[in-house]
């Protein structure tokens, strides 16, 4: 538990997050062959960083649940896949902090992908991802400032499940995941990316074999 306080500190000097929640006003682009079948949240070992409001791991799971299942519950591919994610460690702003520490919001998770018809796990590790808050004008001084508790878990919530799927579209395409980089696709989508370039070998005029005569058009 304690080897995650550093890395909490660490996290408060990075820059901005992209927004997940403005992210699902986006076109749902499939994630391979990804349906999502159950998403199982856990807080075990949870830490709070320096500075930072209080949250329990119940508030902390119902919110990053939520959030999940708004996210992936969207994509509508061929094979039920399971996550597990476990929350590991926390800041949200509070009021009352000096500016010049240009205090942020946080959250950690720990993520594992579960194949439900291989009965196994993608990644035999979990991968661990981080989530800041989102820059806004109501966060150019700190979230602490402008948000409840409540806002400020349900942005970071979003972000980190936007963060977690990041991830995965990673994984699709550079080990295969999801059924592999064209799964997924449109039939009219593959079949121009399968589509040959230039002539091919059976296109290209052969010369005769040496000694053998080329035959000719026979004269009316």
């Amino acid at each position: 538990m304690f080897r995650l306080i550093p890395a909490i500190g660490l996290v408060l000097g990075l820059a901005a997050c992209a927004n997940g929640q403005a992210n699902l006003e986006k076109p749902v682009q499939p994630i391979g062959s990804f349906k999502l079948g159950h998403a199982a949240v856990v807080a075990p070992n949870l830490t709070k960083g320096p500075v930072s409001r209080e949250a329990s791991a119940e508030e902390w799971i119902a919110s990053v649940d939520s959030a999940l299942e708004e996210r992936f519950r969207r994509y509508e591919g061929d094979n039920f896949y399971h996550l597990g994610v476990s929350v590991e460690g926390y800041v949200l702003a509070q009021p009352g902090v000096p500016l010049v520490l240009s205090p942020k919001s946080a959250l950690i998770v720990r993520v594992t992908v579960w194949d439900d018809a291989a009965q196994a796990k993608l990644n035999a590790e979990p991968e661990e991802i981080t989530a800041m808050e989102s820059f806004s004008a109501e966060t150019t001084l700190g979230s602490g400032l402008t948000q409840s508790k409540e806002e400020q878990m349900r942005n970071l919530s979003a972000n980190i499940a936007l963060q977690i799927e990041k991830w995965m579209r990673r994984k699709q395409m550079n080990d295969g995941w999801f059924g592999g980089r064209d799964a997924g696709k449109p039939l009219a989508a593959q079949a121009v990316d399968d589509k040959p370039r230039g002539p091919g070998p059976e296109t290209v005029a052969q010369p005769a074999p040496s000694g053998v005569a080329e035959p000719t058009t026979p004269r009316g």
